[in-house]
């Protein structure tokens, strides 16, 4: 009898842990039942992730960038990986932008409803303390985002997932060096690299073990800490809106990719459904980052000298959910607050959240932080900020865990059309030039 595939496993963890947070809100002792004895395995699971993706993303990117045996191949791959980054993230803004004007979710607001949203929200810490850490992002130099890339140290670098930039800076530069020195000299370097490669793979695997029980756990916790269902109906067009966008551009993902490399949608969704019910899971790319790579060279053939590089780099800079969902979140709350946009603030909606996604944290929560700077810099007043976001607050971690969904399943089409441009892709039967085949148990 063949094994149930990962996916499907996930799904009922995913489908009983809604059910039981559901029968858990009715009880009066259901929250803390759930808190003290269901959620910290949720918590562990995710630490687990975050664990792994470090040491994974150093040692699959100085391995995929020393087998590459010519720095210009590495230029390749670095050049095509950037430029459809930022069309495919381009494209994202606009079609949220596109959605949200024609919908207009923030007409169709009550002023009880924003009067009702703003005393319960406004004044939460989780909105205050965005707003700071906006304004201390805002105040750098031009450059600073360049000078963040480069480590002062790179144990300290690899002790904070959110230096994941600074991580693979690191190790593209070890990777290189290494390519630049007699191969018989860093032979021994890449033998090691190669087997811790395998090990964490391993170690992947065997956490990926509990992956249906932790689901679980993570779902009930979010269903019965979440907040009055009245508020989500007065929203509705909101996220609607937001949700319609979302899952047009995973259309677009699925219609860009048959169209370069002649993949079928089906394939390419059930290789990495997995890595998707775990972003939607985790609200957190980095988090899912250690099974999105092992899918997409696994079960997609993408090969490792090319997943390597361009899902950590996706991971970071990558964020076309995020961004979908600033360009209609801002202009919702200029909707619903009676701030009129002409097409010159829209036009700064796509170049700020743009730029705001290079190099923002692949963490829950991270989004919000980015819309703060796409507000300030359409001209939503600074009184009128903590309001605005009071508006979408209620709604946010439902909506978070959807965009993560998106900004994973576009790190992966980007990588297979990266690799597939560059004739590295596989079948993963058989496995890459360059790797031993890995069995996901």
């Amino acid at each position: 009898m063949n094994k149930l595939e990962l996916h499907w496993k996930i799904l009922i963890g995913m489908g009983a842990g809604i059910l039981f947070g559901f029968l858990m809100s009715s009880f009066s002792w259901g929250y803390e039942f759930v808190l003290n004895w269901i959620a910290p395995f949720g918590t562990i699971f995710i630490r687990l992730l975050r664990l792994i993706a470090i040491p994974l993303i150093l040692v699959s990117l100085i391995k995929g960038v020393s087998d590459l045996k010519d720095i210009s191949a590495f230029k390749n791959i670095g050049l095509r990986t950037i430029v459809i980054y930022i069309v495919t993230t381009c494209l994202a803004i606009t079609i949220g932008l596109i959605l949200v004007n024609i919908i207009k979710p923030g007409k169709g607001l009550s002023e009880e409803t924003i009067q009702e949203l703003t005393e319960t929200y406004a004044g939460d810490s989780t909105i205050t303390t965005n707003i700071e850490q906006a304004e201390h992002q805002e105040s750098g130099k031009p450059l600073d985002f360049l000078v963040d890339i480069v480590p002062d140290n790179i144990f300290g670098a690899m002790s904070n997932n959110q230096l994941m930039l600074q991580v693979i800076f690191f190790a593209i530069l070890f990777g290189i060096s290494m390519l630049m020195i007699d191969p018989e000299k860093s032979k021994p370097l890449a033998k090691l690299f190669d087997s811790l490669n395998h090990v964490i793979l391993k170690m992947v695997n065997i956490i990926m073990m509990i992956a249906p029980y932790a689901v679980f756990a993570l779902l009930a916790q979010i269903i019965v800490s979440s907040n009055d269902s009245e508020i989500l109906l007065k929203l509705l067009n909101y996220v609607i809106t937001v949700l319609l966008g979302l899952l047009i551009m995973i259309g677009v993902y699925l219609i860009i990719l048959y169209l370069f490399t002649g993949r079928k949608p089906r394939w390419f969704i059930k290789g990495i459904a997995p890595a998707q019910l775990l972003a939607f899971s985790t609200s957190s790319s980095a988090a899912t980052l250690p099974v999105t790579m092992e899918r997409v060279t696994n079960k997609l053939g993408v090969d490792h000298e090319v997943s390597s590089f361009v899902l950590p780099v996706g991971a970071t800079i990558n964020m076309d959910g995020t961004s979908l969902y600033q360009a209609v979140a801002a202009v919702f709350i200029a909707q619903a607050l009676h701030i009129p946009l002409d097409f010159m603030d829209q036009l700064t909606i796509v170049l700020t959240a743009l730029l705001a996604s290079i190099g923002s944290a692949a963490v829950p929560g991270a989004g919000m932080i980015m819309l703060v700077i796409v507000l300030e810099s359409i001209g939503i007043p600074a009184d009128k900020m903590a309001i605005g976001l009071a508006l979408i607050f209620a709604v946010d971690r439902p909506l978070d865990m959807c965009r993560t969904v998106v900004n994973i399943t576009g790190d992966s089409m980007v990588s297979v059309i990266v690799a597939n441009s560059l004739g590295k892709i596989h079948d993963p039967e058989k496995g890459s030039e360059h790797d031993n085949k890995y069995v996901s148990e």
